[in-house]
Order: C-alpha cells, then sequence, then structure tokens
C-alpha cells in the first residue's frame, strides 16, 4: 500500500483523534502497560498481525510489561497515512 504524507493540520489534529498517543521526534509515540510478560506479548503478537496485513511495521520495544511504540514512514520521511491506520488498529487492540 502506497504512503501519504500527513499534512501539517492532520497532524496538529491527532491529539484529538488519537489522544493515547503523542507526536514525538516526528513520530507517533505511545506507551503501553500489561499485567505480565506474556500479555505484553500477546498484545505484541496481535499488532504484528495487523501490521504485516497493513504492509507498515512499527519501531517498538518489550521490557517485561511494558511495550512502547513508534510510528513513522520512512519513505515519505515523517508521518503518513499508514502510521494513523495503523495506531488506530493498535487502540482497537488494547485490551
Amino acid at each position: 500500500m502506497a504512503s501519504k504524507p500527513l499534512t501539517p493540520a492532520k497532524i496538529a489534529a491527532l491529539s484529538t483523534e488519537l489522544p493515547q498517543w503523542t507526536v514525538r521526534e516526528g513520530k507517533l509515540h505511545r506507551e503501553l502497560r500489561f499485567a505480565d510478560f506474556s500479555a505484553a506479548f500477546g498484545f505484541m503478537t496481535r499488532v504484528a498481525l495487523a501490521a504485516e496485513a497493513l504492509g507498515h511495521h512499527p519501531e517498538w520495544c518489550n521490557v517485561w510489561n511494558r511495550v512502547t511504540i513508534n510510528l513513522t514512514t520512512h519513505d515519505t520521511g515523517g508521518l503518513s497515512d499508514l502510521d494513523l491506520a495503523l495506531a488506530q488498529q493498535i487502540d482497537g487492540l488494547v485490551s
């Protein structure tokens, strides 16, 4: 799927559309905590399947019950509609 860069106005509106996310260093950023490692890893597995289906993959880190996610589109040099779509899917997977 080809990516389309987000406009500055759309980026400014992300805090309303994605209230759990922040824009940090030009990337969509979210930190999550789970009950334990198994819950965090299970969440990451669900995100991996969604990301693969979308053809867009996160920059992320897992330490025990914490998952840190950063989304950016390297092809566009910043945020794109793919980042927005993946963030929305991730929000739908948080249990």
